[in-house]
């Protein structure tokens, strides 16, 4: 297991994929390395690539909105995705991007030792839930992997497409505030 410096120097000139050949800046992640809620998003966009932050558009935005429902911001939590590099065009990434990517965030999860894992949008979800998930349907409930508990949201841009969702994503945040309470111990300190 790489330190946190080095696995982000790593990630910063990886070339497992070709993702690397488009990219502008690898977006390792941010937050708390003490962190013990983890949220996991699928890849940068846009607005994330030009600016090496994860979640930092519109649907960053309402990611931050979110967060403040439930007492948290970028400070107490940590967020990554499941690749580091923009996929062109903000299309889905592939199978083999994420494979060859998903190394560094097993890493990242070994040096945050989350209690609990937050999934946002399905392909994040299907990568670390299970290939079957399926957010329409499963959204919001918990999974348990060794020993750490995890649960999926729509993605915050699925939110901006379909606001109809915005209703059953607050019970969901609800419900994630109250599994934080219950687990961390100083998420809210």
């Amino acid at each position: 297991m790489l330190s946190w410096d080095a696995l982000e120097e790593e990630c910063k000139t990886c070339q497992k994929c070709s993702l690397c050949e488009t990219r502008t800046n690898v977006v390792f992640g941010r937050g708390s390395r003490n962190a013990e809620v983890l949220f996991i998003g699928e890849g940068p966009g846009e607005q994330e690539d030009l600016s090496g932050e994860p979640f930092v558009g519109r649907a960053g935005k309402l990611l931050d909105d979110m967060l403040s429902i439930i007492d948290l911001n970028r400070s107490n939590i940590f967020i990554a995705n499941i690749v580091k590099c923009r996929p062109p065009k903000n299309r889905d990434p592939l199978n083999a991007e994420q494979d060859a990517c998903i190394g560094h965030l097993r890493n990242q999860v070994a040096l945050l030792r989350p209690k609990i894992i937050v999934c946002l949008g399905r392909i994040a979800a299907q990568k670390i839930i299970g290939g079957d998930f399926k957010i329409s349907r499963d959204h919001g409930q918990w999974y348990e992997r060794s020993g750490v508990q995890m649960m999926a949201l729509y993605h915050p841009a699925a939110l901006l497409r379909d606001p109809r969702r915005r209703p059953e994503t607050f019970v969901d945040l609800k419900t994630l505030q109250a599994k934080i309470r219950e687990l961390c111990t100083h998420t809210y300190d």
